[in-house]
């Protein structure tokens, strides 16, 4: 754990100096590596340690954006509205978490993702709150360019590292504990004692509530929303394949994967541009259909059979 906290520490160090180098490329790149470091931390935790396949990220980061924005166009300072919509998306997947939780396998996953078109819908709809589907503008940064983009880098930095040290904590708490023998033997766990429906509910929680903060400072990083944009399914589906390509029920699994994504991304982007979809989504499966447990599990795998190769050649009688 010590190894894993320090190479996070590191990277987090090396985002962090993105913005000494004055390329507003990079710059831009390392905030989306921070905000997808963070998303894929949060999902970690339900899908991760509690092996339940979420597929509601879009719909909390959604809520979170259009939250922050409403509070920000009502004159609460940027900060301020960050909180609140992180509040109002943790409060709400408590809520929701009660009653969807006690849904299993692909009743879950189907029910979660259903969570994600309705919230598109209400905000598509409700166009005297949310702008409907001309959408919402938000208040722009004074300081230029140069000042916003590193205002947000270091915004998603903050709750990159959150995310981070909420993982920790769960790993070697309780709720950890918990969590992975609802991954192993729901039932079982249930036998033994555990409350699995509070644990679970715990974990959905607090995965909503960091993508309820990366919502509402994305918003405010782009100063516009719009319903298709702020749900957006393809989101919903990235952050998974994030975690399982670094290795799930993992410190840094989620990040390894959306690093390795981001950049996967970005080299597709600029060689296939007509076909950078199809392309991007083959790289993806082939990752994944040949690293089953993620990059992690390919490094631990790699680590464990290179002393048993040797301890083999140590004992192995000559001929």
């Amino acid at each position: 754990m010590k190894v894993s906290i320090g190479l996070f520490v590191l990277f987090t160090l090396a985002l962090a100096a993105v913005p000494l180098g004055g390329n507003n490329y990079f710059l831009q790149q390392a905030t989306f590596v921070a905000m997808y470091c963070a998303l894929a931390l949060s999902w970690n935790l339900i899908g991760g340690y509690a092996g339940y396949p979420s597929f509601a990220t879009a719909g909390f980061v959604g809520l979170g954006a259009y939250a922050g924005a409403l509070l920000q166009n009502a004159g609460v300072p940027m900060v301020v509205a960050w909180i609140g919509a992180t509040a109002i998306t943790g409060g709400f997947a408590a809520l929701l978490g009660w009653g969807l939780l006690r849904m299993k396998g692909h009743y879950f996953a189907v029910g979660s993702i259903s969570i994600v078109e309705v919230l598109r819908l209400v905000a598509s709809s409700w166009s005297g709150l949310t702008g409907g589907g001309e959408g919402l503008n938000l208040p722009i940064l004074r300081g230029g360019p140069e000042f916003a983009g590193q205002v947000f880098l270091y915004a998603m930095l903050v709750v990159m590292v959150i995310g981070f040290v909420v993982t920790v904590l769960v790993d070697r708490g309780r709720l950890g504990f918990g969590l992975r023998c609802i991954e192993q033997n729901e039932d079982a766990a249930d036998m033994v004692g555990i409350d699995v429906t509070r644990y679970k509910t715990a974990a959905f929680t607090l995965s909503a509530w960091l993508c309820g903060t990366v919502g509402a400072i994305s918003a405010s990083w782009v100063a516009y929303i719009a319903p298709t944009d702020a749900f957006s399914i393809l989101m919903t589906l990235k952050v998974p394949v994030m975690v399982l390509l670094g290795g799930p029920g993992t410190l840094l699994g989620p990040v390894i994967g959306a690093t390795s994504f981001v950049l996967i991304e970005q080299t597709v982007w600029s060689r296939f541009l007509d076909y950078n979809q199809a392309a991007l989504g083959i790289v993806i499966v082939l990752l994944i259909f040949f690293l089953p447990g993620g990059l992690l599990a390919r490094w631990r795998w790699r680590k464990r059979a290179a002393p048993a190769q040797a301890g083999a050649a140590a004992v192995k009688v000559p001929t």
